[in-house]
């Protein structure tokens, strides 16, 4: 495969999980802070730790953010997941100050990577538990039963979701892969060219996620059927 999996490091949490889950279906991985490392990866994974704020005020601050953007214009393999998935849209409103900001605060919205529209919001629910933490379902589109990376996963599939924000509706219909329902109903996947994202957590959901990380694997080798 020569370069390697390139799991980003942005200072916020562990993710050996990440590198564990990728080395125990055949992926070459390693986790890298730096953006020359990051721009020269075979594959790049964003995993999902911290918050949309301090995420994104590291990954720019240090030059990860150009570099993966450069490296994904480029047709590199990337795939977000949780947190990495919402990075990926233009905006989310996950503040370091911790409040819930309304819909017309000016304060409300921290920019993303933009490399797909949409943004990423707060469940919010009077009734159900937030944060939505356990196994849940995906839903698979007409898109997604077309997905490299969904090949082998069951319309149903139980997987590992642990977050407090998704994906809102103004994502793109035609990007999403599952769709999830908790709260709201949520795309829980997306997929657009090179670009993959899961709001759950591969390396958390046992053969699924397995399933889905050696798609994964594949697709940077080329091997994706």
């Amino acid at each position: 495969m020569g370069a390697p999996i390139v799991v980003v490091d942005y200072h916020k949490g562990n993710l050996l999980s990440v590198v564990r889950g990728l080395a125990e279906v055949g992926g070459e991985a390693q986790i890298s802070d730096d953006p020359e490392v990051i721009r020269g990866a075979a594959g790049i994974v964003l995993p999902g730790v911290g918050s949309f704020e301090d995420a994104m005020s590291y990954m720019n601050e240090s030059g990860q953010a150009d570099a993966v953007r450069e490296a994904v214009g480029r047709g590199v393999p990337f795939l977000g997941i949780c947190l990495g998935l919402q990075l990926l849209f233009e905006r989310g409103d996950e503040r370091t100050d911790g409040k819930l900001h309304g819909p017309s605060d000016p304060e409300r919205w921290v920019s993303g990577l933009g490399i797909l529209p949409g943004s990423a919001t707060r469940l919010r629910s009077g009734r159900l538990k937030v944060p939505h933490v356990g196994w849940d379902q995906v839903h698979l589109t007409a898109n997604g039963r077309a997905c490299p990376l969904l090949r082998g996963v069951p319309e149903g599939a139980n997987v590992y979701f642990t977050h407090s924000y998704a994906l809102d509706d103004d994502v793109e219909a035609a990007d999403v892969t599952t769709r999830t329902h908790y709260v709201r109903s949520f795309a829980s996947a997306v997929w657009r060219g090179n670009v993959y994202g899961v709001q759950f957590h591969p390396e958390k959901s046992s053969a699924c996620g397995l399933r889905i990380l050696t798609n994964f694997v594949d697709i940077v080798r080329g091997e994706a059927k």
